[in-house]
């Protein structure tokens, strides 16, 4: 504290931080992370300041320079490499050495400089001196300290003092004893890559029996892998594969009464046959599970399993543990309810139990088992139905044990309690995106996702369709509206998912008035004819190619929108920071006419002087364009093709470039 008083930095507005530093920010293996601060302090001298960064499991703190962009806004950057929790803060201090070099500057112009001027620098010096620990630094310090003491000649001395070797010196061996270290401080939550891309295929294991009308098996989600893979997705979604109860079982499109054959919803789960750590006897066992798994891998395809934290009313748990659940008057268990809608298969745990640390546990207990049999991606079923606090710690203890592990968000819900879901600890999450179709729409809120504050905690994953959902969208606007909702899903986010083989053979029957499938999956066995949709199954394969295959797809924040006049034309950018890739996106969002309007290109952004040749070449047609100005006219038949997803190949210097061509 004897120092306190002197201490004159200040720093304030430190970006990024999330809620004043009470959540993390995310980011994965290998990305940068740019922050941002004001640092100054009273009077005309200078400050200099820098980023201090570090793994939890790191003592002492790693340093990254910052630099001074304008009106006491300073910048610096550096590397997250590991998996797990980073810390990091901004230290800042007076540097009386640039002071002292800065005010000697200007006395030298205006001639004004005096000996005991830089009688007062080699103090600063020869202080630094003492305190150097790198021997072949010290001795080139002392070097410089001499000639400057030394040096009779005006011009000379002064460029001793002021050249950049003096600077690098000083640089390197700052005076922080009266530094200010900004407090709290924030924290990175480092994941995988594959949280910030993925591309995730949903479909029913019961579902992928050849034979009709029977269960299918694990050994049958087998030979369904190399389709899935063909198709270039790198994560396979299972809805919940634990045994479905048969207590109040659903029938065919949600009926309240069952037939023998109805299999049940696969979120009612629970039976005689076990729970959450047990799978549906027809589907097989744990250890067809963990083969799967296998099999998976070696199609380059991670399994994600479906996490959903509610029971069938005969699941094991109502039995062993009735304080678990809400008891109504009559002694009956409180099912499940989000009126109208009522889900007479499904009791949902009671959180505020008093045994809730209990059920915590055993429910950390579910996740840790499925871990333990190798999955380590988990789609959450209606995260916004649990407690946050729940969450916060589940996510937490995991992580601890299983950094590599990767939490989706299902939470179609208020955007307030999806954005708190993503800072307690969610890696990715559901969107709005299903029902964002204007060119208004899809601008407005892809720049709240990317532009504002919100980009540095929530990773959107975009899904077209859902077992749940059918929008109006994919019900009316016929195979050319799937089309061009895969398309933009692909590309403007980097984490995007179909149910399908729905998805593929555009199934778009829905029950009347309502965004919901007829005869949905949810509730009977479909036996699929793979060999149909080849048309939709082509275009999803060559959007995951160009998706894999280019870096500027496997980022979300990098989207940015172009003017393009037209209101059914949406028009935006893919570029990384190099410009070693560019990829301008063109969508007709009229899935029923034919399209056309004056396009923008950002030639500054680009690189490309106006009125030089550009190529583009158009990755889903294989068509190649010259343009040479900013402005030019495209023209897009959803019959024909929905987009252009347009690469810039190279600029063009001379006409015999395009005999490459």
């Amino acid at each position: 504290m004897e120092n306190e008083g002197r201490k004159r930095a200040i720093i304030e507005n430190v970006r990024p931080r999330v809620d004043e530093g009470k959540f993390a920010i995310k980011r994965v293996e290998g990305e940068d992370v740019t922050v941002w601060a004001d640092c100054f302090a009273d009077g005309h001298e200078i400050v200099d300041a820098r980023v201090l960064y570090k793994n939890v499991s790191e003592t002492k703190w790693n340093k990254a320079p910052m630099r001074f962009i304008d009106n006491d806004r300073w910048m610096g950057h550096f590397r997250v490499e590991r998996l797990g929790t980073y810390r990091y803060t901004v230290e800042a201090w007076v540097d009386h050495f640039l002071s002292w070099r800065d005010g000697l500057e200007k006395k030298f112009k205006a001639q004004t400089e005096k000996d005991v001027d830089y009688v007062v620098g080699l103090n600063f010096l020869r202080s630094t001196l003492q305190k150097i620990g790198n021997l072949e630094q010290k001795i080139e310090l002392e070097e410089l300290i001499e000639k400057i003491s030394s040096q009779k000649d005006r011009q000379k001395r002064f460029e001793i003092v002021t050249g950049e070797r003096l600077f690098q010196l000083m640089k390197a061996n700052p005076d922080t004893e009266l530094s200010v270290t900004y407090s709290p401080e924030l924290e990175i939550t480092v994941e995988r890559q594959k949280a910030l891309f993925s591309s995730w295929y949903e479909f029913f294991p019961r579902s992928c029996s050849t034979k009709d009308e029977v269960h299918g098996t694990l050994q049958d989600c087998r030979n369904l892998l190399p389709y899935i893979s063909q198709m270039g997705f790198d994560v396979v979604y299972l809805p919940p594969i634990h045994p479905i109860g048969e207590l109040n079982r659903k029938g065919k499109n949600n009926s309240t009464v069952a037939t023998s054959q109805d299999p049940g919803s696969p979120w009612a789960i629970g039976s005689r046959f076990g729970g959450h750590k047990s799978i549906q006897p027809e589907l097989g066992s744990i250890e067809d599970f963990t083969l799967f798994i296998k099999d998976a891998a070696s199609f380059g395809l991670e399994v994600a399993l479906d996490i959903a934290f509610q029971c069938a009313p005969d699941h094991p748990y109502v039995i062993d543990h009735p304080e678990w659940f809400s008891v109504r008057p009559d002694g009956s268990i409180q099912y499940a309810e989000n009126p109208p809608k009522k889900y007479e298969d499904i009791v949902p745990f009671n959180f505020e139990t008093p045994k809730w640390q209990s059920l915590w546990n055993e429910l950390k207990g579910v996740v840790e088992f499925w871990v333990d049999k190798g999955v380590k991606i988990f789609r959450v079923d209606n995260p916004h139905t649990k407690p946050f606090p729940f969450w916060e710690w589940l996510i937490r203890e995991i992580k601890e044990v299983y950094p590599e592990t990767i939490f989706l968000s299902e939470a179609f819900t208020r955007p307030k309690i999806m954005y708190r879901l993503a800072k307690l600890g969610f890696s990715q999450s559901y969107t709005y995106f299903t029902w964002r179709n204007t060119k208004r729409e899809l601008i407005d809120y892809m720049e709240e996702l990317t532009k504002s504050n919100v980009s540095e905690f929530f990773r959107p994953n975009f899904w077209p369709n859902t077992p749940d959902i059918l929008p109006e969208v994919l019900q009316f606007g016929g195979e050319n509206a799937f089309a061009l909702r895969l398309i933009l899903a692909a590309t403007l986010s980097s984490n995007y998912g179909i149910y399908g083989p729905a998805y593929e053979q555009c199934v778009s029957e829905a029950v009347a008035g309502k965004e919901e499938y007829l005869n949905s999956e949810k509730y009977q066995i479909y036996t699929w004819d793979l060999s149909r949709g080849d048309k939709m199954r082509s275009l999803i394969e060559k959007v995951n190619k160009i998706r894999n295959e280019n870096n500027a797809f496997k980022q979300t924040s990098n989207t940015r929108f172009y003017r393009i006049d037209n209101e059914y034309l949406l028009f935006y950018g893919k570029f990384t920071a190099d410009l070693s890739e560019a990829f301008l996106v063109v969508v007709n969002l009229d899935p029923f006419h034919e399209q056309g309007g004056k396009i923008y290109v950002p030639l500054l952004e680009l690189g490309i002087e106006s009125g030089q040749a550009y190529l583009l070449e158009d990755l889903l047609s294989g068509e190649k364009f010259v343009w040479h100005d900013m402005e030019n006219y495209v023209s897009l038949s959803p019959h024909k093709t929905p987009a252009y997803i347009f690469k810039l190949k190279r600029k063009v210097r001379k006409e015999s470039d395009f005999d490459y061509y």
